[in-house]
């Protein structure tokens, strides 16, 4: 079993930065492909970026160069560094431990055995 706690959402600005945290439960964090998704009202949760357990990253062409995932095996936490926000990056963001993925390939929501709760980001024009 493993938690996945979410942190760091907020309302920022046009052009402004975020960073945001998952803590995970769990001695074997360090074995799962991590992700991250986002809803926005009305629409469907949509992939954003994974990290294989290894460091391998991929990214949504829509985030791709403005976005990074990192990792810290350590400390069992995964982030998100978001930079250049835009209006259309509101949503609410979620983590995602998978089971399997394919690195340099979309992670899908089918391949996710766990789903934090989710942390709001706004970003006003």
């Amino acid at each position: 079993q493993v938690q996945l706690v979410e942190s760091g959402g907020g309302l920022v600005q046009a052009g402004d930065s975020l960073r945001l945290s998952c803590a995970a439960s769990g001695r074997t964090f360090s074995t799962y492909p991590m992700g991250w998704f986002r809803q926005a009202p009305g629409k469907v949760r949509e992939f954003v970026a994974a990290s294989s357990s290894g460091g391998l990253k991929y990214y949504a062409d829509s985030v791709k160069g403005r976005f990074t995932i990192s990792r810290d095996n350590a400390a069992s936490t995964v982030y998100l560094q978001m930079n250049s926000l835009k209006p259309e990056d509101t949503a609410v963001y979620y983590c995602a431990a998978a089971s399997w993925w394919i690195p340099g390939r979309t992670m899908q929501a089918g391949m996710v055995d766990y789903w934090g709760q989710g942390t709001q980001v706004t970003v006003s024009s």
